[in-house]
């Protein structure tokens, strides 16, 4: 069918089945090759909703206030361990930030060919950024010496074997990456899996969870309200990379075999114990409320949370949430509702407000 367009005397022909073919070829991967970035008509809904959603949860740093944290930092209220939370909040996430974003960046969203993932995975690899940038504000407002920060990610065995973990699934992979092979489709799901739901959805909710208890305690405000923000980020970043992986498998089924569900299954479990050894570097003592044991039955139970999402068996079923009110704040399930009707409203920089402890 053809659609005929006269404008003075020129004629513009337009073909629809051709159209239409440029949309059937729309992929995950292997789909369309085009320079043109033409989102519509969309294929992949969901990637554009996320992206709006993302886009209206925008934020910045500096629109948070530190003053009540600085105070606090420099006072003698607080206790050793939970200066050394914070330091380790801050030394792991940035390395972990930025290790995230190069991977959106540099190897997923090179490999992706639909144009609507490539644009939710831009904006995914921009928060990044923002949160990497919330990260240097903490630094600089609390006065910590950076280089700290530089020796905690290079040199702290626990955080150094999580980010070895992550970063040994996309060494391999690049824009000439064959993907029209099972292997290399296989090397990118597992590359996708790991990053959304070991790494973001898994590894990074024990020291969320530390950090958002001493929140709960009226400790250090400013940094606690940038860790909500950030982790209302990594719901809609977990969902991002369990949608990606999920249509991925439906595309190319001929890779979901048991060996490969099973070598993801071992994935996480080996996620699960690096998290679980950095948790107990994060509190060689029980303080402050917190317990070690408590966070490590919090790993178990949110990993298999993930597991289940994407279609896999658990690692320990029926765990229970050992935490109950961490629910409130983190769970995937509720994230979304919680924040969006109890902690932020924050749709534009100019409509941030705070959240008190009764909102917890």
């Amino acid at each position: 069918m053809e659609t005929t367009f006269t404008i003075g005397n020129k004629s513009f022909v337009l073909d629809e089945d051709k159209a239409e073919e440029a949309f059937a070829a729309k992929r995950v991967i292997n789909g369309r090759h085009t320079m043109a970035f033409n989102l519509l008509p969309l294929k992949y809904q969901w990637a554009y909703d996320i992206y709006r959603s993302m886009k209206a949860n925008h934020w910045e740093p500096e629109d948070v206030p530190m003053q009540k944290d600085i105070e606090q930092w420099q006072s003698d209220q607080l206790s050793e361990q939970e200066r050394w939370i914070i330091r380790m909040g801050i030394g792991y996430f940035s390395a972990a930030e930025g290790i995230v974003g190069d991977n959106v960046l540099h190897v997923v969203r090179e490999m992706v060919t639909a144009p609507e993932l490539k644009l939710v995975l831009g904006r995914h690899a921009h928060e990044e950024n923002i949160h990497a940038d919330s990260l240097l504000y903490m630094i600089s407002s609390l006065g910590i010496n950076p280089h700290e920060c530089e020796a905690m990610f290079e040199q702290i065995p626990t955080i150094l074997r999580k980010n070895e973990f992550v970063t040994k699934v996309s060494q391999s992979l690049r824009r000439e990456t064959d993907l029209t092979t099972v292997e290399n489709k296989q090397l990118l799901a597992k590359n996708i899996f790991v990053f959304g739901q070991c790494m973001e959805g898994t590894q990074f909710y024990g020291l969320f969870g530390m950090i958002l208890s001493l929140y709960r305690q009226n400790k250090f405000p400013g940094i606690g309200q940038m860790f909500r923000y950030t982790l209302r980020d990594e719901s809609n970043h977990i969902e991002v990379f369990r949608n990606l992986f999920m249509d991925l498998i439906e595309e190319n089924q001929e890779i979901w075999n048991a060996d490969f569900r099973e070598e993801l299954r071992e994935l996480m479990r080996e996620a699960v114990r690096l998290e679980k050894e950095f948790i107990e570097d994060c509190l060689p003592t029980n303080a402050v409320g917190l317990s070690s044991g408590e966070f490590t039955q919090y790993i178990d139970y949110i990993a298999d949370r993930r597991l289940v999402g994407v279609g896999l068996e658990p690692l320990n079923s029926g765990v229970e949430n050992p935490l109950p009110w961490l629910a409130e704040l983190m769970d995937i399930s509720k994230e979304q509702n919680f924040f969006e009707g109890r902690v932020t409203e924050y749709q534009k920089a100019s409509a941030l407000e705070a959240v008190s402890d009764d909102d917890l």
